[in-house]
């Protein structure tokens, strides 16, 4: 794909950046376990954590185009670094600035935009995933403020956060329509990280469970309006899966990078040779959708069937391309001397985070449907 000067030159200097300081502790982080807070510093230091804000609130003051060639580039050499970027930007920022008050802007965003503390987002539960209406998570209002009380599972960087933004019911009667989003301070008294969940891969990014008991946040945490949390979450998730495609994206292209590295001096088969051209034809198209899809977004239209059709054809190439690279190459590419190995391990949230698979189809069925009836 074609991109203009100024995205081209964007993308050189990323690559740059990842090759230099994210690909050398890619191995290190998933062989530990431990968290990329070093590879979070140096983003920072380059300002990506404030990518999509305005220069007056302490961010770069870039588009989407330029975020999500940021997170396909770190996502290529080390994915749960890529992962930790998106979700802070996505899910932790995003929903301040498009929904915050002036107050609640001008306090947090410069903090998140320049990496002072990551920013979370709250929706899922041990009982309520992609059905975001069941959430159990329980706010009373109080003189003083709400008082929350619940927990929430497979939090990304919940334990380094400095705010997560929380979703929880004021009446469970109402369904979708009780749901209010707020923002929680992570030091705030009732707050705890319980623990750190041992996943299949992405071992470098932080996934933690968190418990609010008897939490005591002020009235002005409330994010948008009481009762409209609902539509907060789906606008922020809307833009969250175009994160995750990129993410996916970079994994995808990590498996075409590693075949055509294993080729390149070697005599292919007929066999291998469709291998990598079906892989590269794929990794293409995902690009295409994911960036068709970022581009949407910075004319301020939402852009949900996009957003699906991207975050779906994306995760499910990465999960796709990297077993054919393991497959082409063989018994050596399931070693730590390969990164598709752990591209491998770390694709499969793909499928699963920010909607399911299966979500994602019924999102695009749903808006085929009503632009069919509409065009009736």
């Amino acid at each position: 794909m074609t991109l203009p000067e100024r995205y081209r030159k964007f993308q050189a200097e990323a690559r740059t950046f990842c090759r230099d300081i994210i690909e050398p502790r890619a191995t290190m982080h998933d062989l530990t376990g431990t968290f990329v807070d070093d590879n979070v510093k140096a983003m920072a230091e380059r300002g990506w954590l404030g990518i999509l804000w305005p220069r007056e609130l302490g961010g770069m003051g870039l588009d989407y185009q330029s975020y999500v060639i940021a997170v396909e580039e770190v996502s290529r050499v080390g994915a749960a670094t890529g992962l930790t970027l998106a979700a802070h930007t996505s899910l932790g920022t995003y929903p301040i600035y498009k929904f915050g008050t002036t107050e609640q802007k001008e306090k947090y965003i410069p903090r998140l935009a320049r990496g002072l503390y990551l920013g979370s987002f709250g929706l899922t539960e041990p009982n309520a995933g992609s059905d975001a209406a069941g959430i159990e998570t329980k706010a009373v209002k109080t003189d003083k403020g709400f008082v929350i009380n619940g927990s929430k599972r497979f939090i990304t960087s919940g334990s380094y956060a400095g705010t997560v933004i929380v979703a929880a019911t004021l009446d469970r009667s109402l369904g979708r329509k009780g749901v209010t989003c707020f923002i929680v301070e992570t030091e705030t008294p009732g707050f705890k990280v319980a623990s750190a969940e041992k996943k299949l891969g992405l071992k470098g990014s932080d996934t933690a469970e968190l418990v609010f008991e008897d939490m005591l946040v002020p009235l002005d945490s409330v994010l948008g309006k009481e009762y409209d949390g609902y539509r907060i979450f789906m606008e922020t998730l809307d833009g969250g899966r175009i994160s995750i495609g990129a993410f996916c994206l970079g994994m995808a292209q990590c498996a075409l990078d590693t075949m055509i590295e294993w080729f390149k001096d070697r005599k292919m088969t007929q066999l291998e040779s469709k291998a990598l051209a079906d892989v590269a034809v794929q990794v293409e198209a995902a690009r295409l959708l994911v960036y068709h899809a970022a581009q949407i977004k910075d004319t301020g239209v939402r852009v949900d069937k996009e957003c699906a059709f991207a975050k779906l054809f994306a995760s499910e190439v990465a999960m796709w391309a990297t077993g054919v690279a393991i497959d082409a190459i063989g018994p050596l590419a399931i070693t730590a001397s390969m990164p598709v190995a752990r591209a491998y391990r770390d694709a499969k949230l793909g499928e699963i985070g920010e909607g399911t698979s299966e979500v994602m189809r019924m999102i695009i069925a749903k808006d085929v449907i009503k632009e069919a009836r509409e065009a009736c």
